[in-house]
């Protein structure tokens, strides 16, 4: 596919403290350009959260209440994130809980589209016995060695994600043909559906 055509995409991921609803404590965004992750303008950003982390959230992120005592709050940080966001696409895996916390941060934001890489993989690649992010990166054989931090860090799981993206998209011979098959029903940039012939 010619990756020219596409609009502009950023992979994103997050991480929370483990309270329900999740406050934020890690925001990555990850732009997709020519083809390839852009590692030199992807956006960051450590959060310290008004709830302390919770102690199961700590042992998979490794996020502690330590770490993130000298962050930024979220009020600080959410301009930054927004202006990088814009109006741009998004892809993340499984998409409908990053796109959700985000939108609960950021009410007045919503994007061009939302790219599901876990609804991607499940139609490019049917029958996988798994299809969480672990399991995809080794079908896929990807080379993470270029990953910043460690998986479960929103800044490593956002490099992973958009190498699993770029994998699945080889598949796929037009924009049109990949995001019928990557936007769940009901998210932004979901493709209409044709209408229904009329007998008069």
């Amino acid at each position: 596919m010619n990756t020219s055509t596409w609009p502009e995409l950023l992979v994103v991921d997050v991480e929370g403290n483990g309270a329900n609803p999740p406050d934020l404590v890690e925001v990555a965004a990850l732009p997709i350009r020519q083809g390839q992750p852009d590692t030199s303008t992807a956006g960051a950003w450590l959060i310290r959260p008004p709830v302390p982390v919770t102690p199961f959230a700590a042992r998979i992120h490794g996020l502690t209440n330590a770490v993130l005592a000298d962050e930024r709050t979220w009020d600080v940080v959410a301009p930054d994130v927004a202006k990088l966001l814009g109006e741009s696409w998004i892809c993340a895996h499984n998409a409908h809980v990053d796109y959700r916390v985000l939108g609960q941060h950021l009410p007045f934001w919503r994007p061009a589209g939302v790219i599901d890489t876990l609804r991607l993989a499940k139609a490019t690649w049917p029958g996988l016995p798994s299809y969480n992010l672990d399991a995809l990166i080794a079908h896929a054989g990807l080379d993470l060695t270029q990953a910043p931090a460690q998986r479960h860090r929103a800044t490593f799981d956002a490099y992973a994600t958009s190498s699993l993206f770029l994998a699945l998209a080889d598949s796929y011979p037009t924009w049109e043909a990949l995001i019928a098959a990557a936007v769940p029903p009901g998210m932004p940039g979901a493709p209409k559906p044709e209408p229904e012939d009329t007998l008069f």
